[in-house]
């Protein structure tokens, strides 16, 4: 059974779907299932944001079959790593949290980047393109060391 890590952004259209797509391309296949959903319900079913898609494909990343969905309480029962865009984020996920054992799922995903300090993925969403390679620069650099502790880890 692979090892099933779930990116968690706002609306699941800009910072989780590049999330996903960063670390699914550096984790094996066969051991490793990537996913991602939003704390609230404004783009359920549509695929990410241009802008996203855009940048993705400009780093040889496809993200268009994702498609967006919202994060539910079950989703503490299926996934075993939860890594969550900003502090907003962390606390939306963390209040739907019924056991101890879910809160520990719950990391913001700068946090090997930046110990201890609490950093933010800014959303792009309202802003400029270069926004976008801005918060694609953050998540792979974090990806880069979240998938060898993960692989490290699970292997």
């Amino acid at each position: 059974m692979p090892v099933k890590i779930l990116m968690v952004c706002l609306g699941n259209i800009c910072r989780s779907p590049l999330a996903e797509g960063l670390l699914a391309a550096k984790l094996p296949k066969d051991k490793f299932f990537v996913d991602s959903a939003g704390t609230g319900n404004y783009h359920i079913g549509k695929q990410p944001d241009q802008r996203s898609v855009l940048t993705a494909q400009k780093n040889g990343l496809d993200i268009t079959y994702q498609k967006a969905r919202q994060f539910t309480p079950g989703d503490f029962e299926e996934f075993d790593y939860i890594y969550v865009m900003d502090n907003s984020n962390y606390n939306d996920v963390i209040e739907l949290a019924k056991k101890e054992e879910h809160k520990k799922k719950v990391q913001l995903i700068l946090d090997d980047l930046f110990p201890g300090a609490n950093v933010d993925v800014p959303d792009p969403y309202y802003g400029l393109q270069n926004g976008f390679e801005m918060v694609y620069e953050m998540l792979d650099e974090t990806c880069d060391i979240l998938a060898k502790k993960l692989i490290e880890k699970h292997s």
